[in-house]
């Protein structure tokens, strides 16, 4: 995870013009919910075409330009990540194409009340469902409370499929966490794949905290963390595991760390931002101290540890005569336990001066450090311009 941009990176933003770029697709839910009432107005209102067809009720009107909008924009987002050609315009052209064909299917077919009651759409406008959700397009940027309500709502839709998310490249602050909490609870059960990379670049090192944790109590369950921990307490032979960035929890943390105890040839873990909290790590951290007498690497980075954990895993440490990298930045040791920590290293200074840049950061572990900033606003006005490619939405001509 980033921690966002250096204060040099940031000195050169303001200093120096920033380039110019839009970004078309994806659409917000605003435009979205705009192309609708479009699409609606097309079903309802007069025109050659509702003249030879019919036009639609109001209500049904709407029940089908819900569909419509729906199949259009899974068709157009397809075609954006297949073929993304940069500003995304050719996905525009295809939605609103795709639009109005659909206008046209349900048009040619007229009322439902002419034959079916139940067929609002026809078999044309049965959407794909959609399995990945994914906000990460576009420039990085902040996404605060309101914006993360609307961006969101997808996912609060009854029956939906979503089985990924990705939400990349939007650094999410505390009101919009709190938005997020109840929708990602809700779903939780269905997701395989979840992408936060970079979801809190820029933001204060306490809000950045607040809002992990907030996310990770939104996810908690971690039956696959135990699930592939108890797998590995088969592999005895491994000699290095690399398990980073993933929503394993206390519980999985607890149950990796009975396998990590039948590891005799370990020489490389790699267990940062599990969020393990302290009864992991400190599970983890016997169950090293008593194995691997040959580690080398130790990598528990961003686990929410605290002074409390502190002694037993600077006593694992001190049984590492072979250690040469530890990493142990952005948890929330502080000087208690840091310096507990620096006493086991202490144990092992010999090895460390001999390899002085294998002793990985301790920052953000002291408990007064800097903030770092972050610009937003890159790609203002996109909205605007979407929005003027999609408002003439016609209907295409019948050949």
């Amino acid at each position: 995870m980033s921690a966002g941009f250096s204060e040099m990176d940031a000195t050169e933003s303001k200093s120096q013009p920033r380039p110019f770029s839009i970004k078309l697709w994806p659409p917000s839910q605003n435009t979205r919910q705009m192309l609708v009432v479009r699409v609606t107005d097309n079903l309802t209102t007069k025109s050659i075409f509702t003249q030879k067809y019919g036009s639609l009720s109001k209500e049904e009107a709407e029940e089908n330009a819900k569909k419509i909008e729906d199949v259009a924009f899974a068709i157009a987002n397809e075609h954006y990540e297949k073929e993304p050609d940069g500003d995304g315009s050719s996905a525009v052209q295809l939605y609103a194409k795709e639009c109005s064909k659909q206008i046209l299917e349900v048009l040619k077919r007229g009322p439902s009340g002419k034959e079916d009651k139940e067929a609002l759409v026809s078999e044309e406008v049965s959407a794909p469902r959609d399995t990945m959700f994914d906000i990460s397009k576009g420039a990085r940027s902040f996404i605060e409370a309101k914006e993360a309500e609307e961006t969101l709502e997808p996912l609060k839709e009854p029956g939906n499929s979503y089985t990924k998310i990705c939400f990349s490249n939007r650094s999410f602050g505390l009101e919009a966490a709190r938005v997020a909490e109840p929708i990602l609870a809700s779903i939780k059960n269905q997701l395989k794949e979840v992408d936060l990379s970079d979801f809190i670049a820029g933001r204060p090192e306490a809000e950045a905290l607040e809002v992990m944790n907030i996310f990770s109590t939104a996810l908690e369950g971690s039956e696959g963390g135990v699930a592939l921990s108890e797998a590995l307490d088969t592999c005895t032979h491994l000699k290095k595991l690399d398990l980073r960035d993933n929503m394993f929890g206390v519980e999985a943390g607890v149950a990796l760390s009975k396998a990590l105890s039948k590891y005799a040839g370990l020489t490389e873990v790699y267990l940062s931002y599990l969020n393990l909290e302290d009864e992991g790590a400190m599970a983890i951290a016997r169950a090293l101290k008593e194995s691997a007498p040959s580690l080398e690497v130790l990598d528990m980075a961003g686990n929410d540890i605290t002074a409390e954990a502190a002694p037993i895993v600077a006593a694992c440490i001190a049984e590492k005569q072979h250690l040469t990298k530890l990493n142990l930045a952005e948890n929330e040791l502080k000087d208690e336990g840091a310096i507990q920590i620096n006493e086991g290293v202490d144990e092992v200074k010999e090895m460390f001066e001999k390899f002085p840049d294998r002793l990985g950061s301790f920052d953000e572990n002291d408990p007064e450090g800097g903030d770092d900033e972050e610009e937003s606003g890159e790609g203002e006005g996109d909205e605007h311009e979407l929005e003027t490619k999609l408002e003439k939405l016609e209907v295409n001509k019948e050949e």
